[in-house]
């Protein structure tokens, strides 16, 4: 199956901001681009909004001026739907609505030639239930572009109950020749990134709700530890806590309210309070001209242990027994018991597993990190019945090594580490239930949201059992099945260790 050849026109339907994005993109691959909005006048303004975009790439020196005036002649509005009865391609970029979709869907079907696609935008509605009524469904799919849609390369196809393969393989070559990266993905609720993206924010609000953090620790900590570009505080008051909210609840009704997708309540609160981010100067944090942003917790600073024993595999941290002796902490290695890092007070430095410092008698736990030769700031956390000692020495460790160290509440799983063993369940989940590969989730996630790795890389990283083990231990701690492992982590963990275990029992069941 051939993309869409280059002479034939693409339509694009509502004048919006992500109307004009779609056909500029359509515009400068080299297609003729026809412009529709309910509104003729504001299909007039977008033709010269776009026109203008195209001169000001020739004034960058990104595009030459041949090549400007004759996409400028490709490009114009339609005043009806008939005049879009040319095009091969119909993408809708209007109000999110059902019932307005539909009626503007089938009034298509009456316009365009039986071998033209039509195609929604929709970031939440279902594609199925979209061409339903449509006298040839088959040719109906999703193809959700990301705003900025010129910018961002990501473009998720989406195959609906009724889409053909034939079409849905046809708009996924158009897209690609588009220079844009398609993801496969079937008609399920938030599609790939705003269904796997989820926990991001849901755990992050979890852990404030839980008093283990404030926003501007939690936001440091996944920033400067997870490898994340935004923290989840700073990012939904860009977006706007009314539009993230409103994803998630869309996400969770589309579910069965799923425990996996419960909403925030911090952050219903938030909406009610009307303090929506940056588009109303307050959401988790203040925007006003004169508003001190809020710093995050960072503790002062400590003495560094002179000697540590390294008790068993540390596993995704292992580096730090090298990160040690390089910094002049003397370490001594045993590989009996049982990973975690001995310190001379003889209180214990654990990786987070999701249990609780408090059901020891002397742990610190530390949190997970992207790298944790590169990382900037740790997350520490201790109960009350930690000694001061324990946590002094950690604390200094930490400093040792270079890190800033911000101290969290005693939450099961801590920040970083929860957050991604949730990613990489919800991933393991999709991919078993025949939403999108596990290489088209990590693209979609790395390119939707600039996430460090995709989820099915953490987990590569990470090893076959690690996310399972760790969502076991938050289940039995916070029952009522956010964190019960899926069926599918506990199938990958047998698969990936059928080499090893011929037929045993597989780690992760405990």
């Amino acid at each position: 199956m051939t993309a869409i050849e280059r002479a034939r026109t693409v339509a694009v339907i509502g004048a919006g901001t992500m109307g004009q994005g779609i056909a500029q993109v359509a515009l400068l691959a080299g297609h003729r681009v026809r412009l529709y909005d309910s509104v003729p006048e504001r299909a007039r303004e977008a033709v010269q909004t776009v026109g203008g975009r195209v001169e000001r790439l020739v004034a960058k020196g990104r595009l030459d001026r041949a090549e400007a005036d004759d996409a400028v002649g490709r490009l114009d509005s339609a005043g009806t739907l008939a005049g879009l009865a040319s095009a091969a391609l119909v993408i809708e970029a209007i109000v999110e609505d059902v019932t307005v979709k539909r009626e503007l869907f089938a009034a298509l079907e009456g316009v365009v030639s039986p071998d033209a696609l039509l195609a929604t935008n929709t970031s939440s509605l279902s594609v199925t239930e979209l061409a339903a009524g449509l006298a040839h469904p088959g040719r109906f799919l999703g193809l959700h572009f990301f705003n900025p849609a010129p910018l961002l390369p990501l473009v998720e196809v989406v195959s609906g109950h009724a889409t053909d393969p034939e079409a849905a393989e046809r708009a996924y070559r158009t897209v690609l020749g588009w220079g844009k990266t398609p993801v496969r993905c079937a008609d399920t609720p938030g599609f790939i990134v705003n269904r796997i993206a989820r926990p991001f924010y849901a755990e992050a609000f979890a852990v404030y709700e839980e008093q283990g953090a404030d926003p501007a620790t939690i936001d440091a900590v996944l920033r400067e530890s997870g490898g994340f570009k935004m923290g989840p505080f700073q990012l939904t008051d860009l977006i706007g806590q009314d539009v993230n909210e409103a994803v998630t609840r869309s996400v969770w009704d589309s579910f069965f309210r799923s425990p996996k997708f419960t909403p925030s309540l911090a952050q219903r609160r938030l909406v009610q309070a009307g303090r929506l981010g940056r588009k109303t100067g307050h959401g988790w944090f203040p925007y006003a001209e004169d508003a001190q942003a809020p710093a995050p917790h960072t503790a002062g600073p400590e003495d560094a242990p002179e000697k540590v024993t390294v008790v068993g595999d540390l596993g995704p941290a292992a580096v730090l027994a090298d990160l040690m002796e390089e910094a002049g902490i003397a370490v001594t290695a045993t590989g009996h018991g049982g990973p975690y890092i001995q310190l001379p007070g003889e209180g214990q430095l654990v990786l987070a597993d999701g249990k609780t410092s408090v059901e020891f008698a002397d742990v610190v736990y530390f949190d997970l990190a992207l790298d944790y030769r590169d990382a900037t700031r740790i997350a520490l956390s201790a109960s009350a019945d930690t000694s001061e000692r324990t946590l002094a020495e950690a604390i200094g460790l930490f400093q040792k090594l270079g890190k800033k160290v911000s101290v969290i509440g005693d939450v099961p799983g801590m920040i970083v580490a929860r957050t991604v063993a949730m990613l990489i369940d919800l991933t393991a989940d999709a991919v078993a239930r025949g939403v999108a590969s596990a290489e088209d989730i990590d693209t979609a996630m790395r390119l939707g949201v600039n996430y460090p790795l995709g989820p099915a890389e953490w987990h590569d990283r990470l090893g076959r059992d690690w996310a399972y083990d760790l969502l076991h231990h938050l289940d039995e701690r916070c029952p009522g099945g956010r964190y019960a492992p899926s069926l599918a982590l506990f199938k990958l963990g047998y698969e990936a260790g059928e080499d090893e275990d011929e037929g045993g029992e597989g780690e992760g069941a405990e």
